[in-house]
């Protein structure tokens, strides 16, 4: 799988970023990151499925360069995801992460908004020591996906204390949030390879699609996810009242699930185990649930209708196909 080939390229550029932190920083990114434990004992493993390096290796390839033109690209938007989690447990309090103990759980918010921070740092620092001319377009490719990803994240928070959302705007979110990194990912290789601009919107384009498919393959594990593979629990989401594309697709349709639904996810609190099944029977009960999974496979058949442009090399467009297929079929 191209993942493992990611991995294992990209891990060397970085650990090297990560060792250039600040002690206390590298030491928690490291544990977050899967390689030690939070006392800096190293570990075997880790690490996520390093779904934003193999994309941009592979943007590389499909205009025709070598992949490690693309290697501080994919080492700098692993480092950007990164980042983003370690503040996003904070955000939503969540105490685990890939069945350990989440870094602000174990150290504080402060010391984890820190790495975080530290982490975006490397990710810029890893762009700047490219030895490719396009170093700079890469860099404004990259803050721009960063950008978006921050005001994305900055609605989902928002849209928790709101009594309503519509299903525009939480797509919007979700584009931002989710799928302006996956996008950037996607062509971010090809930009350090200074492809002609129609190759690099088309793999954008590709990373768009790909970006909104995960976030409702996410959101649909959030609701009914199986908790020994996704590592939370049951109806995670809907414990915690998110907006989730499902459940704001299910709070503006016309049947009777609606107001019910609304009912419960606007009173103060979690729910309890009782509502959390009541509400993903009501979500299911108003089409959420089919029309997320009809929406994933229409955007992953725009992802591959996107990469039939002139120019991109078939076999790494292959690849890139079935990355997005594992996106959407993908358990964890």
């Amino acid at each position: 799988m191209i993942t493992a080939r990611a991995q294992e390229t990209v891990l060397p550029t970085l650990r090297r970023a990560v060792a250039s932190m600040s002690p206390q920083s590298a030491r928690l990114c490291a544990y977050h990151l899967g390689w030690a434990e939070v006392d800096g004992t190293p570990r075997e493993g880790g690490g996520g499925k390093a779904l934003r390096p193999a994309l941009a290796l592979l943007s590389a390839e499909a205009v025709g360069a070598p992949a490690s033109t693309a290697l501080p690209g994919a080492a700098a938007v692993e480092l950007v995801h990164n980042f983003s989690l370690l503040h996003d447990d904070v955000m939503d309090g969540d105490v685990e992460r890939r069945h350990r103990p989440t870094v602000w759980a174990l150290e504080g918010a402060p010391a984890a908004i820190l790495a975080g921070d530290e982490m975006l740092s490397a990710a810029y620092e890893a762009l700047l020591d490219a030895a490719s001319p396009h170093a700079p377009a890469a860099m404004r490719l990259l803050a721009s996906a960063t950008r978006e990803l921050i005001r994305g994240q900055y609605d989902d928070v928002a849209f928790e204390s709101r009594g309503s959302v519509t299903l525009e705007e939480c797509l919007a979110m979700a584009r931002g949030k989710t799928a302006a990194l996956i996008s950037a990912s996607s062509a971010i290789g090809a930009v350090l390879a200074g492809a002609p601009p129609r190759s690099v919107d088309a793999l954008s384009r590709f990373g768009d699609s790909v970006g909104l498919a995960f976030q409702l393959v996410d959101d649909l594990l959030g609701i009914w996810g199986d908790p020994q593979v996704t590592g939370k629990a049951v109806g995670a989401d809907l414990h915690a009242r998110k907006k989730t594309l499902p459940v704001t697709y299910a709070l503006s349709s016309a049947g009777p699930e609606a107001a019910e639904l609304a009912a419960l996810v606007s009173a103060g609190g979690p729910l309890d185990a009782e509502q959390v099944a009541r509400a993903s029977d009501l979500v299911e009960a108003a089409g959420a649930r089919a029309w997320a999974g009809e929406l994933v496979d229409e955007l992953l058949e725009r992802a591959e209708q996107a990469l039939d442009e002139p120019g991109l090399e078939a076999g790494p467009c292959a690849e890139l196909v079935a990355l997005a297929r594992f996106v959407g079929s993908r358990d964890h």
